[in-house]
């Protein structure tokens, strides 16, 4: 199958972030607002996603892999939204706070300019509050302007009953052991009809009005007074930036690793340490098609670049949490790994598909995900990786950690020559991909490297050879030499951007023929503008989709690690100007139009940013002191 964007007469990129989303109106079609029109403000257990019209489009509670409260994104009729915006035309613009995750968007009609500042609260200490909390407080400006909300809970991805009724002043919406309380103060109270409640107010210049949502799951429902909530709305907006400043990062891309370390702070769910791949399920990677996931859950394979990340910034405290989550959770299947864990560390994440019409009609909408269930042995891989990095990190492993280890690199010995599913989950039949063959070479080496440590029992003699094993495979069955570079599988001659992390991963020395034969070639069949795509080829799947933003930064990466830093930072520029006006990335992104694809942000695309940013800053300081 051709690449889709060679179908294509015109590629043009988004324009630069700067020029982006300020000052004008969101364009929905057909209710939808454009993926790349949302913000992500969350608490460390569950986040929602806020257009820059003002609606709260998606929320799950109690946690982030719990139903939806608000789930418009994927049904625009009956998802359920949370509404705050101007009653007369206006434009819009946002940001995040300075180094935080509180989100300001100020509107502006003929009449005048409010600011509606978005942000689930933490607690009083900083640290995670009992109950989830949303509040929305609105500031007068200039002038008058007139505003309209509508409260619109839809639980259990609108499969539930909602009950709306008065308790205290304030409105209560409740299914079976859920409950959610609106508190207003400083505007009308508003009304209730359809299972939604209404208001209005006008805010003049100097005036002021909140909107506190608070949530409640098999508890009782905390009441929130203004002062509390915005008490609490102000320690959040102090703790953010205390966190970001610790990043260790002053390269020229500051602004942008820092926005993405916040990214994935939020997408850690603070009471295990995992951190999810999103936070949403089943926005498209093709509008109208099936290629619609659900991503709330723990990718094993984003372990290497997530301790790695966290690491090179200097956040020790989550990256131990983050190791220790994966050992919990990979111990329920161990010495066999699976994909994917929930965030509680169970295994199970069944596929299923839900009531709703998805993101402008692109069904099914899926609940769980079916590869679970497969084999990806490159897994092993980026597991053992991380275990070295944070070895390395701390200089130990308690002992029971290093048996389990062991046993993990002794299943990999005798599986490495099974077919898989491979990286990007096919789901067709399974062959022998090369980059789960090296990868499972790396799984090997690090063994043998945490052996000579003392760190894990020693069968390095064992593991070795194994390793030569597939070293021989890969160099026979995994490199052609009519494409000088090493190929998608063992019966497929095609270019596929995972081969780039061999050089990331240090499969081979990044400046050999082999590594960079193998990045020419992705560049030369994959690589169009800034943009990477996958692969080419049939997955069993259909359809078209967007260039995968994370191969780009892989891209970056292994540019820098080859020594072309000016190709490497050039093309860092153009990728960070491929945000969205407050920083953001999706999983994938359409050349043509610059539309965002995929569920959404998406953590590995933030991971390979901070990842490409400091692999730059890195081979730079090498040269300064060779």
């Amino acid at each position: 199958m051709a690449v889709p964007a060679l179908r294509r007469l015109l590629h043009k990129a988004a324009p630069p972030a700067g020029q982006r989303g300020q000052n004008r109106a969101v364009e929905r079609v057909d209710g939808y607002a454009p993926i790349r029109e949302y913000a992500l403000v969350g608490d460390g257990r569950t986040g929602a996603l806020i257009a820059r019209d003002g609606s709260v489009d998606w929320l799950c509670l109690p946690n982030v892999d719990s139903p939806s409260v608000f789930a418009r994104i994927l049904d625009a009729e009956r998802g359920g939204c949370f509404q705050l915006e101007p009653s007369a035309p206006y434009q819009a613009e946002r940001r995040y706070l300075e180094g935080s995750n509180v989100l300001e968007t100020t509107f502006t009609t003929a009449g005048g300019r409010v600011r509606v500042t978005d942000a689930m609260t933490l607690s009083d200490t900083g640290a995670l509050a009992p109950m989830r909390e949303l509040v929305r407080k609105v500031e007068g400006l200039a002038g008058s302007v007139p505003l309209r909300w509508r409260f619109e809970p839809r639980f259990d991805y609108a499969r539930g009953n909602t009950r709306l009724s008065r308790r205290g002043g304030r409105w209560c919406a409740e299914n079976k052991s859920d409950a959610l309380l609106l508190t207003v103060c400083g505007a009308d109270g508003g009304t209730a009809a359809d299972g939604a409640v209404a208001g209005e107010l006008t805010l003049a210049q100097g005036g002021s009005a909140l909107l506190a949502l608070s949530g409640a799951h098999r508890e009782p429902a905390v009441i929130t007074g203004r002062d509390d909530a915005e008490r609490r709305l102000e320690r959040t907006i102090e703790f953010w930036p205390r966190w970001s400043a610790r990043a260790e990062y002053e390269g020229p891309w500051r602004d942008a690793v820092v926005r993405s370390a916040l990214v994935l702070k939020l997408l850690v769910f603070a009471p295990s340490g995992a951190i999810v791949a999103a936070p949403t399920t089943s926005l498209p990677e093709w509008i109208g098609g099936e290629r619609n996931w659900d991503y709330r859950y723990t990718w094993l394979r984003d372990a290497s670049w997530t301790l790695d990340a966290l690491l090179r910034l200097g956040f020790h405290d989550e990256a131990h949490a983050f190791f220790w989550w994966l050992m919990h959770a990979s111990r329920m299947t161990q010495p066999r790994l699976q994909i994917l864990y929930r965030v509680d560390g169970a295994p199970h994440a069944h596929e299923g598909e839900l009531p709703l019409s998805g993101y402008r009609g692109s069904s099914p909408v899926r609940l769980g995900n079916g590869a679970v269930d497969q084999k990806q042995l490159d897994v092993y891989g980026t597991v053992l990786e991380s275990i070295w990095l944070y070895a390395k990190a701390v200089g130990r492993l308690d002992g029971d950690t290093g048996k389990e280890v062991a046993r993990i690199a002794d299943h990999v010995a005798e599986r490495w020559r099974e077919r898989d599913s491979g990286i990007w989950e096919v789901r067709r039949p399974v062959t022998h991909f090369i980059e789960s063959k090296a990868l499972c070479w790396i799984a090997l080496d690090r063994a043998c490297l945490l052996a000579e440590r003392g760190l894990v029992p020693d069968r390095s003699k064992r593991w070795r050879e194994a390793a030569d094993e597939v070293q021989s495979y890969v160099s026979e069955h995994g490199w052609n030499d009519e494409h000088g570079s090493y190929v998608r599988a063992s019966d497929m001659a095609e270019a596929d951007a995972s081969l780039l992390i061999l050089a990331l991963l240090g499969y081979d020395h990044p400046r050999t023929a082999r590594i960079t034969g193998t990045v020419d070639y992705v560049r030369r069949e994959l690589q169009h503008g800034p943009f990477v795509y996958r692969y080419k080829g049939e997955d069993g799947v259909g359809g078209d989709e967007g260039a995968f933003l994370t191969c780009s930064f892989w891209l970056v990466d292994a540019l820098a690690r080859c020594g072309r830093l000016d190709d490497a930072a050039s093309l860092m520029d153009e990728l960070v100007a491929l945000a969205n006006d407050v920083g953001l990335y999706a999983e994938e992104v359409d050349p043509a139009s610059g539309a965002f694809l995929g569920n959404f942000p998406q953590a590995l695309t933030h991971l390979a940013l901070i990842n490409a940013a400091v692999s730059i800053a890195d081979v730079e300081a090498e040269r300064r002191a060779a």
